[in-house]
């Protein structure tokens, strides 16, 4: 056998054990991070699904809290991870988001592997009820009418909420103040005491102010109207072009992961998506499923990084 022979049963038997490695897959604890405190939605998602997936597999999934910076500190953990499938992150939209705002230790796209989506969150454009708009072509009047004088709350520069007033402000042509809050609670305690005009927040958040007369409920920021509330227009419907905005979550793990390996993890999550206990978490959260093929994951990562960055590079938009 000669050395070019040699070389290529080597590659046969590499790739031959890796796909037996891949079939036997888990055979030892995997570690799912959390790049958020305990006892938020990402916490509660990472704890449901790693339970589920420890029954599935008789293999422990244990959920590691690594906060800060914005989902940069975990996310970097996992982007030095072995790429075996026993190290994944739920991500969650600032994954997006970060690129356009941040200097990062990673690369976004090149340095992970997007394995499976799991659900997306809608979130509503409100407005306070003293606010001379009961719509979202009545805002954008009125925001054209007196630019500069309507004011935006946001749980903070660079977030989700922050990010979608910004793409608001894009899609309507429209000027408006931002007001970064730390968080939505404090938030939503000036926007229903009018000391805000309007904020762009997650459906259980915001809905019962709505529902109470607190608020009023303008447009939902899907790209379709959402069953929670089928009333409420989306954003888009209402006449402003190129506007979504969807706060999703599904786990990613570092680049090089095996494809079978990847298949392996999508499928079990897409059957624990739909078992009865896990969608009523989900609703209990305002979550909708969303999960799909890892392919289709990816290229809606692809899609969001681009999409953020055009807002940034529009409105100039920077960080803390």
């Amino acid at each position: 056998m000669n050395k070019l022979e040699a070389g290529a049963l080597a590659l046969v038997l590499a790739a031959l054990a890796g796909a037996a490695r891949a079939q036997d897959y888990p055979v030892r604890p995997l570690r799912l991070i959390s790049p958020f405190p305990p006892g938020g939605f990402n916490d509660t998602l990472s704890r449901l699904v790693g339970q589920k997936l420890t029954v599935a597999w008789g293999q422990q999934v244990v959920v590691d809290n690594r906060p800060g910076a914005n989902m940069i500190v975990g996310t970097s953990v996992v982007a030095k991870a072995a790429p075996d499938g026993y190290t994944m992150f739920m991500a969650a939209i600032p994954h997006a988001i970060n690129p356009s705002l941040y200097k990062l230790p990673y690369d976004s796209i090149r340095d992970f592997t997007p394995v499976a989506m799991i659900c997306e969150v809608p979130n509503l454009l409100v407005v306070h009820p003293t606010l001379a708009a009961k719509s979202v072509k009545e805002l954008i009047a009125y925001a054209k009418a007196n630019p500069g004088k309507l004011s935006f709350g946001s749980t903070g520069n660079g977030s989700s909420s922050h990010m979608a007033g910004e793409l608001l402000k894009v899609a309507a042509d429209i000027d408006m103040v931002h007001v970064p809050y730390k968080g939505a609670a404090p938030a939503l305690v000036d926007l229903v005491a009018g000391r805000l005009q309007v904020y762009i927040g997650a459906t259980t958040s915001v809905l019962p102010h709505a529902r109470a007369g607190k608020l009023r409920a303008l447009g939902v920021t899907t790209a379709k109207r959402v069953s929670s509330v089928p009333d409420i227009p989306t954003v888009l419907e209402s006449g402003v072009p190129g506007f979504e905005v969807s706060s999703w979550y599904g786990l990613v793990g570092p680049a090089g992961m095996p494809a079978q390996v990847v298949s392996k993890i999508n499928a079990e999550i897409r059957r624990i998506a739909e078992l009865p206990d896990v969608r009523d978490v989900l609703s209990k959260g305002g979550a909708e499923v969303a999960t799909g093929t890892a392919e289709e994951f990816a290229r809606t990562l692809r899609e969001d990084i681009g999409k953020w960055m055009r807002v940034v590079k529009a409105t100039g938009v920077k960080a803390d």
